[in-house]
């Protein structure tokens, strides 16, 4: 299998924070053959609690309706600070 075939690359160094899930044993069984795959394909060991947060992370950077709607939420934070400021100079 060539590296471009999976979406996930190799996966950066990062901070962490411990969050528990519950998922189906089907889904635990596929995250464990993708993270063995992807083991093979990147040469690195990694079980798929470790892959998780990336998968996660590439999932929501990739959705169009979430960062649309992100969009306008900052130009709403935007607007509102501009209002804010505007009024502690009145």
């Amino acid at each position: 299998m060539s590296k471009s075939s999976l979406r996930l690359g190799p996966l950066p160094k990062t901070d962490t924070v411990k969050v528990t899930i519950m998922m189906t044993a089907i889904l635990k069984d596929e995250l464990e053959r993708y993270a063995a795959l992807h083991s093979t394909t990147w040469g690195e060991a990694v079980d798929a609690v470790t892959l998780i947060p990336h998968m996660l992370e590439t999932f929501i950077v990739r959705d169009r309706g979430y960062r649309k709607a992100r969009a306008k939420n900052k130009e709403s934070d935007q607007r509102t600070r501009t209002i804010q400021e505007s009024n502690e100079g009145v």
